[in-house]
């Protein structure tokens, strides 16, 4: 039998409300724990939404210390070369709102990030983003609005972090998943061009 929440007071009768600590935890700028999480996260999520509603949610993905902290209340990340589709940007252009979470490989907490944003084609703090000397090509600058600490449930639930319980083999290859937006390129020129090893070469 389906039955669906509608309300916020049906919402609340299930899940009950959050304990004080919890509710309370949301802040405006970042604390001197939450800049020292962003110098050592390699990794984050950038959530966005278009003048439509429709979402978007973008991996971003770099050394630890990725994310520039500006100040305490402005963070940004670097944009590096892609596939140029920029679905995260277009979007931040038409809604500026942003939702961002940045993992700790091994970690099961994160830490997220809630603002407003802004796209710069430079600034004075692009030096300090360069990798292997290359700097971004653009940079999400977010105003934070709320920033906390989420616990390590989902993590916990799913073994995430768990190398016994990986098996990357079980879907096809990136290689063989490309085939279908490139039929015309052969087997073996998508396998070379997937290959981490190639991948790699062209990161930056």
């Amino acid at each position: 039998m389906r039955r669906e929440v509608t309300t916020v007071e049906d919402l609340r009768a299930v899940v009950g409300h959050p304990a004080p600590p919890a509710a309370n935890k949301v802040k405006d700028r970042l604390s001197e724990a939450q800049r020292d999480w962003l110098a050592h996260s390699p990794l984050g999520f950038v959530a966005t939404t278009d003048a439509d509603g429709r979402l978007d949610v973008s991996p971003k993905g770099d050394p630890p210390g990725f994310v520039h902290v500006v100040d305490d209340t402005t963070i940004a990340i670097p944009e590096r070369p892609g596939n140029r589709r920029v679905d995260g940007l277009v979007n931040v252009l038409q809604r500026p709102r942003v939702g961002t979470v940045f993992l700790i490989p091994g970690r099961g907490d994160t830490l997220r990030i809630n603002g407003t944003a802004r796209i710069m084609a430079d600034a004075g703090y692009f030096d300090a983003m360069a990798v292997d000397g290359k700097r971004p090509v653009l940079a999400l600058e977010i105003d934070v609005d709320e920033v906390f600490f989420h616990c390590p449930k989902a993590f916990l639930r799913s073994d995430a972090w768990k190398p016994e319980t990986w098996d990357p083999s079980a879907v096809p290859s990136v290689a063989q998943l490309a085939k279908a937006i490139k039929p015309d390129v052969s087997d073996r020129e998508l396998t070379e061009y997937y290959a981490e090893e190639n991948m790699r070469k062209i990161l930056y």
